[in-house]
């Protein structure tokens, strides 16, 4: 086999007995000399190496998982991502709500693999792959691969709906948080500015779409949100201007847990005001309007939907391998059916088994574990031996409610309340990259817990309002609007 500049490559089945490999020698070379060539030649640069390479698409916490579980070893490994960050995503509802600031949970890449000697990190969004020569295509060039691994996660799937998915928000990245938390400040701005009371309360009431973790996780700090710091922020309307609706389609929260958590969840959010709507959903939102399956309409300009995901997935896969979800099937060694050197790990890896028939949950741990897991494959398979299938052990789960409310289900143990919020905190807390980062997401939640305060709610660019639709004239199909108080301009 050779690479597509000539140079000759490894295919799985030469590795085992590989000893060497060939390289272009490039020490006489100026680097102004060697960019030119990569420009002509539109090939990634990178360090040469007699290893195997393997290359890893997407930074999340199944791609770092397998760099922690491949430096320092016999093998080349190149990290491709459209960030030059790791995003910790279980705290992006902390973000939106101004609990945290950004800097606080993202974490250079280039900083994580740090004297890891045999790993290289490239910024570049892949385009395509084409698997039969074992090249990947980028926006900034191609580069050639021994074992590909995707590990690039899904996005917001909002099920076809082009009008929720323009005026709506999804959070799956930093970036959307950002949006989320631009678009809840300029609201509110707005609506001490406005005289009109139909439109100060579609500017301060808020929707939620699914009843999953990032929903109730979301509902709980925007509760909060409205009682302790609208109050000190917005004295020109009492807090009971803004309503917070969390809809569910399905008859409970939290479905993956137990219904004691469930039940438990649905008492917590009704303690803080939220209005909880089950077995209803979206059907449609022109920016100002939410229309439901029942027939119910909510005045709201704000809307963040977290009712499901999709696979994110580069071209050059075959139809076959893609399941529901938008997944990639892969056997229990996690390598991609219809391929013998691409893996798939993380969200966007489909184990289906006998004891998992619809894959895996999409959850951090399946991640980390999948990822750690396929560099003990990788390293045998390279060595020529045997490996173990990957086996997902079930740590349980977290959940919070505002400050401390959770719910826990750790195996037969389930419990709710202070010690459950204090042990999501903890396991939060460690799993965050980066000392620094740990420290200051601690303080502020050290000073969050005595005073409620949040960090500085400052609007550093503006969310664009041309995302949303001019505001209805009133009507009678507004069947449901807040009781809330008028007040006077």
């Amino acid at each position: 086999m050779f690479h597509h500049d000539g140079e000759p490559t490894l295919g799985p089945a030469d590795l085992k007995n590989h000893k060497t490999r060939f390289y272009m020698n490039t020490d006489h070379i100026s680097d102004k000399t060697m960019e030119a060539n990569c420009k002509v030649n539109d090939e990634i640069c990178l360090p040469d190496s007699f290893s195997p390479r393997v290359v890893i698409i997407g930074g999340g916490f199944a791609g770092l998982a397998l760099v922690e579980g491949l430096k320092m070893k016999d093998v080349q490994v190149v990290l491709i991502d459209r960030n030059n960050f790791h995003q910790f995503q279980p705290l992006f509802y902390q973000v939106a709500t101004s609990g945290l600031e950004p800097d606080s949970i993202v974490f250079p890449f280039r900083k994580q693999i740090k004297g890891y000697k045999n790993v290289s990190f490239r910024l570049a969004e892949v385009e395509e792959i084409k698997c039969a020569s074992n090249i990947v295509i980028t926006d900034k060039g191609s580069l050639s691969y021994d074992y590909l691994v995707l590990a690039t996660g899904t996005k917001t799937n909002f099920f076809g709906m082009e009008h929720v998915e323009r005026n709506g928000l999804g959070m799956k990245s930093i970036r959307d948080s950002l949006n989320i938390r631009h678009m809840m400040l300029q609201n509110l701005e707005q609506a001490t500015i406005t005289c009109d009371d139909e439109e100060r309360d579609a500017l301060t009431n808020f929707v939620i779409v699914g009843g999953g973790p990032a929903g109730v996780e979301m509902a709980g700090a925007l509760a909060e949100f409205c009682k302790y710091i609208l109050p000190k922020d917005y004295p020109e309307y009492p807090h009971t201007i803004m309503n917070i609706y969390l809809v569910e389609a399905s008859g409970e929260l939290l479905a993956t847990m137990s219904d004691k958590a469930s039940a438990k969840t649905l008492k917590y959010l009704k303690d803080l005001n939220v209005q909880v709507l089950m077995k209803e959903s979206v059907s449609d939102y022109n920016g100002s309007v939410v229309r439901t399956n029942t027939g119910r309409t909510i005045l709201a300009k704000n809307l963040i939907w977290t009712a499901g995901v999709t696979g994110q997935l580069p071209k050059g896969i075959n139809k076959e391998s893609i399941i529901r979800g938008n997944r990639l099937t892969t056997d229990q060694y996690l390598k991609v059916k219809g391929y013998n050197n691409v893996y798939a790990i993380g969200d966007i890896a489909g184990i289906i088994a006998k004891d998992s028939p619809q894959g895996h949950p999409q959850v951090a741990q399946v991640a980390i574990q999948q990822g750690s897991h396929l560099s003990k494959i990788l390293l045998n398979t390279m060595a020529g031996k045997p490996s173990k299938h990957f086996e997902y052990k079930d740590k349980g789960a977290l959940a919070t409610v505002g400050k401390r409310r959770a719910v826990a289900d750790l195996g037969k143990l389930k419990f709710a309340g202070y010690f459950a919020w204090l042990l999501w905190s903890i396991v939060h807390l460690m799993s965050i990259s980066g000392f620094r980062n740990k420290i200051l997401v601690g303080l502020n939640w050290a000073v969050s817990y005595f005073s409620y305060e949040k960090s500085n709610r400052v609007i550093i660019r503006n969310f664009k309002p041309g995302r949303f639709a001019n505001m209805p004239s009133k009507s009678t199909d507004i069947k449901e609007t807040s009781s809330k108080p008028k007040i006077n301009a």
